[in-house]
Protein backbone atom coordinates (compact mmCIF):
# COMPACT_ATOMS: atom_id res chain seq x y z
CA UNK A 1 0.00 0.00 0.00
CA UNK A 2 1.33 3.77 -0.05
CA UNK A 3 -0.11 5.34 3.27
CA UNK A 4 2.26 8.28 3.62
CA UNK A 5 4.05 10.67 1.12
CA UNK A 6 5.56 13.92 0.41
CA UNK A 7 5.62 16.79 -1.50
CA UNK A 8 8.65 19.34 -0.89
CA UNK A 9 8.75 21.93 -4.00
CA UNK A 10 7.93 24.99 -3.90
CA UNK A 11 5.10 26.11 -6.63
CA UNK A 12 7.63 27.70 -9.11
CA UNK A 13 9.59 23.92 -9.12
CA UNK A 14 6.20 22.38 -9.52
CA UNK A 15 5.24 24.25 -12.83
CA UNK A 16 8.67 24.07 -13.86
CA UNK A 17 8.45 20.19 -13.72
CA UNK A 18 4.75 20.17 -15.33
CA UNK A 19 5.09 23.34 -17.64
CA UNK A 20 1.26 25.24 -18.32
CA UNK A 21 0.18 23.93 -14.61
CA UNK A 22 -2.13 26.37 -13.14
CA UNK A 23 -1.03 26.02 -9.35
CA UNK A 24 -3.14 27.85 -7.05
CA UNK A 25 -1.44 29.65 -4.05
CA UNK A 26 -1.04 28.34 -0.56
CA UNK A 27 1.23 25.36 -1.63
CA UNK A 28 3.85 24.49 1.07
CA UNK A 29 6.37 21.62 1.47
CA UNK A 30 4.71 18.31 3.07
CA UNK A 31 7.01 15.76 4.23
CA UNK A 32 4.38 13.67 5.85
CA UNK A 33 1.17 13.59 4.38
CA UNK A 34 -1.50 11.21 5.40
CA UNK A 35 -4.50 9.75 4.99
CA UNK A 36 -7.62 11.83 5.31
CA UNK A 37 -5.59 15.06 4.50
CA UNK A 38 -5.73 17.54 1.50
CA UNK A 39 -3.70 16.34 -1.20
CA UNK A 40 -2.45 18.32 -4.58
CA UNK A 41 -4.53 16.41 -7.39
CA UNK A 42 -4.76 16.74 -10.61
CA UNK A 43 -8.25 15.80 -11.95
CA UNK A 44 -9.36 14.85 -15.54
CA UNK A 45 -12.40 17.44 -15.68
CA UNK A 46 -10.75 19.03 -18.59
CA UNK A 47 -8.72 21.66 -17.38
CA UNK A 48 -5.47 21.33 -16.81
CA UNK A 49 -5.03 22.93 -13.09
CA UNK A 50 -3.92 22.11 -9.59
CA UNK A 51 -6.61 21.10 -6.83
CA UNK A 52 -6.96 19.99 -3.32
CA UNK A 53 -8.98 16.49 -2.49
CA UNK A 54 -9.02 14.75 0.28
CA UNK A 55 -6.96 11.99 0.35
CA UNK A 56 -9.19 8.60 0.94
CA UNK A 57 -12.06 7.71 -1.69
CA UNK A 58 -15.77 8.47 -1.00
CA UNK A 59 -18.24 6.87 -2.90
CA UNK A 60 -20.70 8.99 -4.36
CA UNK A 61 -23.09 6.64 -2.98
CA UNK A 62 -21.59 6.33 0.34
CA UNK A 63 -24.16 7.10 2.98
CA UNK A 64 -21.88 7.32 5.64
CA UNK A 65 -17.81 9.46 4.71
CA UNK A 66 -16.09 7.62 7.07
CA UNK A 67 -15.40 5.24 4.44
CA UNK A 68 -12.72 7.40 2.97
CA UNK A 69 -10.30 6.24 5.39
CA UNK A 70 -10.36 2.76 4.54
CA UNK A 71 -10.39 3.49 0.43
CA UNK A 72 -6.97 5.18 0.05
CA UNK A 73 -5.38 2.74 -2.14
CA UNK A 74 -7.00 0.98 -4.76
CA UNK A 75 -5.43 -2.24 -6.16
CA UNK A 76 -4.96 -1.97 -10.14
CA UNK A 77 -5.99 -5.54 -10.60
CA UNK A 78 -9.77 -5.20 -8.99
CA UNK A 79 -10.47 -1.70 -10.18
CA UNK A 80 -13.02 -2.88 -12.76
CA UNK A 81 -15.05 -5.14 -10.72
CA UNK A 82 -14.81 -2.87 -7.61
CA UNK A 83 -18.24 -1.01 -6.87
CA UNK A 84 -16.00 1.74 -4.83
CA UNK A 85 -13.36 2.02 -7.96
CA UNK A 86 -14.95 1.06 -11.59
CA UNK A 87 -17.37 4.48 -12.24
CA UNK A 88 -14.13 6.49 -10.99
CA UNK A 89 -11.66 4.29 -13.09
CA UNK A 90 -13.76 4.53 -16.38
CA UNK A 91 -14.71 8.39 -15.60
CA UNK A 92 -12.92 10.07 -12.90
CA UNK A 93 -9.23 9.94 -13.12
CA UNK A 94 -6.24 11.90 -11.77
CA UNK A 95 -2.88 12.53 -11.50
CA UNK A 96 -1.81 12.92 -7.42
CA UNK A 97 1.65 14.80 -7.45
CA UNK A 98 4.46 13.59 -5.18
CA UNK A 99 8.03 13.87 -5.01
CA UNK A 100 8.63 10.56 -2.36
CA UNK A 101 6.77 7.85 -0.78
CA UNK A 102 7.12 6.14 2.63
CA UNK A 103 6.89 2.67 3.09
CA UNK A 104 7.51 0.06 6.17
CA UNK A 105 10.10 -2.73 5.89
CA UNK A 106 9.34 -5.94 8.25
CA UNK A 107 12.53 -6.15 10.25
CA UNK A 108 13.63 -9.90 11.10
CA UNK A 109 13.50 -11.96 14.80
CA UNK A 110 10.72 -8.97 15.90
CA UNK A 111 7.20 -7.31 15.15
CA UNK A 112 9.14 -3.62 14.56
CA UNK A 113 9.34 -1.86 11.02
CA UNK A 114 11.54 0.26 9.65
CA UNK A 115 10.51 3.24 7.81
CA UNK A 116 11.62 3.73 4.28
CA UNK A 117 12.02 6.60 2.03
CA UNK A 118 11.15 6.20 -1.70
CA UNK A 119 11.72 8.63 -4.44
CA UNK A 120 13.60 9.53 -7.98
CA UNK A 121 17.51 9.33 -8.70
CA UNK A 122 16.65 12.62 -10.42
CA UNK A 123 14.87 13.70 -6.99
CA UNK A 124 12.06 15.31 -9.90
CA UNK A 125 8.18 15.27 -8.81
CA UNK A 126 6.37 12.31 -10.14
CA UNK A 127 2.71 11.46 -10.29
CA UNK A 128 0.59 8.52 -8.78
CA UNK A 129 -2.11 7.17 -11.00
CA UNK A 130 -5.04 8.39 -8.97
CA UNK A 131 -9.32 8.06 -8.92
CA UNK A 132 -11.75 10.66 -7.58
CA UNK A 133 -15.06 10.95 -6.68
CA UNK A 134 -17.51 13.45 -5.96
CA UNK A 135 -19.70 13.00 -2.71
CA UNK A 136 -22.98 15.24 -1.84
CA UNK A 137 -22.91 15.74 1.92
CA UNK A 138 -26.50 16.18 3.75
CA UNK A 139 -26.04 20.20 4.59
CA UNK A 140 -25.33 20.22 0.85
CA UNK A 141 -21.55 21.00 1.25
CA UNK A 142 -19.43 18.75 -1.55
CA UNK A 143 -16.23 16.46 -0.99
CA UNK A 144 -14.05 15.78 -3.93
CA UNK A 145 -11.83 12.58 -2.64
CA UNK A 146 -9.28 10.61 -4.13
CA UNK A 147 -7.81 7.48 -4.10
CA UNK A 148 -4.59 6.12 -5.17
CA UNK A 149 -3.51 3.22 -7.31
CA UNK A 150 -0.71 0.40 -6.21
CA UNK A 151 0.34 -2.72 -8.50
CA UNK A 152 2.86 -5.28 -8.09
CA UNK A 153 6.33 -4.14 -6.62
CA UNK A 154 9.55 -3.47 -8.57
CA UNK A 155 12.90 -5.02 -7.85
CA UNK A 156 13.83 -1.66 -5.39
CA UNK A 157 10.55 -2.24 -3.73
CA UNK A 158 10.35 -6.24 -3.28
CA UNK A 159 12.73 -5.83 -0.28
CA UNK A 160 10.39 -3.71 1.49
CA UNK A 161 7.04 -3.99 0.97
CA UNK A 162 4.49 -6.61 -1.08
CA UNK A 163 2.80 -3.58 -2.94
CA UNK A 164 3.97 -0.04 -4.53
CA UNK A 165 2.14 2.98 -6.00
CA UNK A 166 1.43 3.09 -9.89
CA UNK A 167 3.59 5.98 -10.98
CA UNK A 168 2.81 7.54 -14.33
CA UNK A 169 5.11 8.08 -16.77
CA UNK A 170 4.99 11.47 -18.47
CA UNK A 171 3.34 9.84 -21.74
CA UNK A 172 1.01 7.97 -20.16
CA UNK A 173 -0.81 10.69 -18.27
CA UNK A 174 -2.27 12.93 -21.42
CA UNK A 175 -4.50 9.40 -21.32
CA UNK A 176 -5.54 9.30 -18.01
CA UNK A 177 -6.45 12.85 -17.72
CA UNK A 178 -8.40 12.58 -20.76
CA UNK A 179 -12.14 13.45 -19.40
CA UNK A 180 -14.28 11.11 -21.90
CA UNK A 181 -15.32 7.30 -20.44
CA UNK A 182 -12.15 5.46 -21.16
CA UNK A 183 -12.24 1.49 -20.87
CA UNK A 184 -10.15 -0.56 -18.57
CA UNK A 185 -8.68 -2.27 -21.61
CA UNK A 186 -6.79 1.32 -22.64
CA UNK A 187 -6.10 1.75 -19.15
CA UNK A 188 -4.78 -1.49 -17.85
CA UNK A 189 -1.46 -1.12 -19.47
CA UNK A 190 -0.54 1.98 -17.70
CA UNK A 191 -0.76 0.25 -14.37
CA UNK A 192 2.09 -1.26 -13.56
CA UNK A 193 5.64 -0.98 -11.49
CA UNK A 194 7.86 1.82 -12.27
CA UNK A 195 11.34 0.76 -13.23
CA UNK A 196 13.68 0.30 -10.26
CA UNK A 197 16.73 1.72 -11.70
CA UNK A 198 15.20 5.19 -11.87
CA UNK A 199 14.21 5.06 -8.26
CA UNK A 200 16.37 5.51 -4.80
CA UNK A 201 15.62 4.51 -1.04
CA UNK A 202 16.75 5.35 1.99
CA UNK A 203 15.77 4.38 6.09
CA UNK A 204 14.69 6.92 7.80
CA UNK A 205 13.52 7.64 11.14
CA UNK A 206 10.28 6.52 13.01
CA UNK A 207 9.85 10.28 13.70
CA UNK A 208 7.34 9.56 10.34
CA UNK A 209 5.21 7.30 11.81
CA UNK A 210 3.04 10.11 13.67
CA UNK A 211 1.39 12.24 11.31
CA UNK A 212 1.47 15.08 13.46
CA UNK A 213 5.76 15.42 12.56
CA UNK A 214 5.58 16.81 9.31
CA UNK A 215 9.26 17.89 8.94
CA UNK A 216 12.07 18.11 6.86
CA UNK A 217 13.83 15.72 9.09
CA UNK A 218 11.35 12.82 8.07
CA UNK A 219 12.78 12.18 4.97
CA UNK A 220 16.87 12.41 6.65
CA UNK A 221 18.76 9.46 6.12
CA UNK A 222 18.47 7.15 9.26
Amino acid sequence: MCGRFTLTLDPGDLQEAYPGLVVPGGLTPRFNIAPTQPVAVIPNIGEYRLDYYVWGLIPSWAKDPEIGSRMINARSETLAEKPAFRNSYRRKRCLVLADGFYEWKQLEGGKAKQPVYIYMKSRQPFAFAGLWDLWHAPDGSEVRSCTIITTQPNELLQSIHNRMPVILPSQAQPVWLDPSEQSPDRLSKFLISYPSDEMMAHPVSRLVNSPQNDVAECIMPA
